[in-house]
């Protein structure tokens, strides 16, 4: 699987059969079909065959995923994921084309002038507020209320026996 849609031949191949383990750096373009554990790093191109399993960092110019991949990725052009690809952990780059049938489980990061400025990426975090109550803790929320003239010690009694149930969805 040579490295054919940006015309250039792979200078370094980890086959099939072929399971690096350590810190993987190149200068030049790379295929994996194999196996690689620890961290991947080249100046050139990244090319992740269908059945290559990495588990690493993985740091290149642009990238090309059809296989899995289990750990943070950086790319700073573009990154492709084919239709078979997983990747399970954060993406940083540029340009980013998702495949239907891709899988990607981490968070995205996508910043076109952070190499130019400088400036580090702004990652958005969004908050759901607590939305639903339930029907029985509004109705509880009701029991609850202090009533006029009534003693304190009756009053703390009822709040004691009071809960309340609130479904929550919150992201990051």
């Amino acid at each position: 699987m040579p490295i054919r849609e940006t015309n250039h031949e792979a200078e370094t191949i980890i086959s099939a059969s072929v399971k690096v383990e350590g810190d993987f750096v190149s200068q030049g373009n790379v295929l994996i079909e194999g196996e690689v554990e620890g961290s991947i790093k080249t100046e050139k191109d990244l090319r992740v065959g269908e059945h290559a399993r990495i588990s690493a960092d993985v740091t290149a110019a642009s990238a090309t995923v059809a296989g899995e991949v289990r750990g943070n990725m950086t790319v700073r052009e573009r990154l492709q994921l084919e239709p078979t690809a997983r990747v399970f952990g954060d993406i940083k780059t540029k340009d980013l084309v998702i495949a239907s049938g891709a899988v990607v489980n981490g968070r995205l990061v996508m910043d076109a002038e952070e190499e130019s400025t400088g400036r580090a990426a702004k990652v958005v975090k969004t908050a759901v507020k607590p939305a639903v109550k339930t029907v029985k803790a509004e109705a509880e929320e009701e029991k609850s209320e202090v009533v006029p003239g009534a003693g304190e010690a009756s009053a703390e009694k009822e709040k004691e026996g009071t809960k309340k149930t609130i479904n929550a969805f919150f992201t990051r």
